[in-house]
């Protein structure tokens, strides 16, 4: 069934969701609250976009012009129409696409920042839901090409933010400086501060210098969300 939902934190926001796919998590809220944004900040591309939850909170926050790309239908329906909901057609593109033959791969150099919430998994473990598999499994992305894409798309200097597992933050610092995309900023994600990190978020800077900086972590309930720039 199809809902409208408030975004999580954002009461200029609302989300169009249905329960019989991938609906944004919390990641999502923290991954768009995360991403660097200053002025300069102009094109932004969101990799991945599920029903839009990273793309609206960042349109709340700068007036940049975002594409965003979704390879599944449904998904892709639900969050056009929650661009029309918000009345941000000027502001927000979006492409019903595989990132990795779209039509987008032609603007080299292009972008300013880029964020994806990528599958975390690489089991072939299925879903009841094969829009939830592929949301969450390594079957149409994985994050090597997430890098790879955006080491061709970002401006020189331009930044890449990712929510990702934190069992596999090795592999993903590893395939960044791989990359010349060179880790800048790293945060834990706590469920709670007795438990190990859930999650982690990343942000790396294309042709970056060395010197990664370790912020205080999200635990919980003391998350806050920032005002709009």
């Amino acid at each position: 069934m199809i809902q409208l939902n408030d975004l999580v934190g954002y009461t200029n926001r609302k989300i169009y969701q249905d329960k019989e796919y991938f609906n944004f998590t919390l990641d999502s809220v923290l991954l768009g609250e995360f991403a660097s944004l200053n002025l300069s900040v102009k094109k932004i591309l969101e990799i991945g976009s599920g029903t839009g939850a990273v793309s609206l909170i960042l349109s709340s926050k700068t007036k940049a012009f975002i594409d965003a790309v979704e390879i599944q239908r449904p998904l892709y329906n639900l969050f056009k129409r929650s661009i029309a909901y918000n009345h941000l057609e000027s502001q927000i593109h979006l492409y019903c696409e595989d990132i990795k033959t779209s039509s987008l791969l032609e603007r080299n150099n292009y972008y300013d920042l880029i964020v994806c919430n990528p599958p975390y998994f690489k089991e072939s473990k299925k879903n009841t839901s094969s829009f939830k598999s592929i949301a969450r499994h390594e079957e149409a992305l994985n994050l090597e090409d997430v890098v790879k894409i955006s080491r061709k798309l970002l401006k020189d200097r331009g930044k890449l933010a990712i929510v990702y597992d934190s069992k596999r933050l090795v592999e993903a610092l590893t395939l960044m400086e791989k990359n010349r995309i060179i880790p800048k900023r790293l945060k834990m994600i706590h469920d709670h501060k007795e438990k190990e990190a859930s999650a982690i978020l990343i942000e790396g800077i294309k042709n970056g210098r060395p010197g990664l900086k370790i912020e205080a972590p999200f635990i919980g309930d003391s998350f806050q969300f920032s005002k709009n720039i």
